[in-house]
């Protein structure tokens, strides 16, 4: 995780300071909670604490209901946005270490204008494979 990310995660914020930063009450705040919209840390003491990343959310809950949608249409969006996360997340990690392995060794083989095997020649020797 990048540090900028690693910092934004970071959950520092008590309740009280989230509500000034986005003119949400506190029951507002717990209840996006309790649809399952935001996940606050809990410190020490059992009370909530909310990250930078946190209050992007819960600005974000507040667009979509002015932009007309309900609780069950946020969660949607949500659970779209973590189905493409995974997905992208799935189509980088089907690369196998031979497959990197391979893919490393084709593009040194071109870096050094080398032949590829299978590959054919290039007909002058000004003129190189891309």
């Amino acid at each position: 995780m990048r540090e900028k990310e690693l910092r934004r995660s970071l959950a520092v914020l008590p309740i009280g300071t989230v509500m000034k930063l986005t003119s949400l009450t506190a029951r507002q705040i717990r209840y996006y909670e309790e649809q399952e919209l935001i996940f606050p840390k809990r410190s020490d003491g059992n009370r909530r604490l909310y990250s930078l990343a946190d209050i992007d959310r819960l600005l974000e809950i507040k667009d979509y209901l002015d932009d007309g949608l309900n609780m069950a249409g946020i969660r949607e969006v949500y659970d779209q946005k973590k189905r493409e996360h995974e997905q992208q997340k799935n189509q980088a990690q089907q690369l196998t270490d031979e497959d990197v392995r391979e893919i490393l060794h084709d593009e040194f083989m071109r870096a050094g204008g080398l032949q590829l095997p299978g590959s054919q020649q290039p007909q002058s020797p000004l003129q190189k494979p891309f």
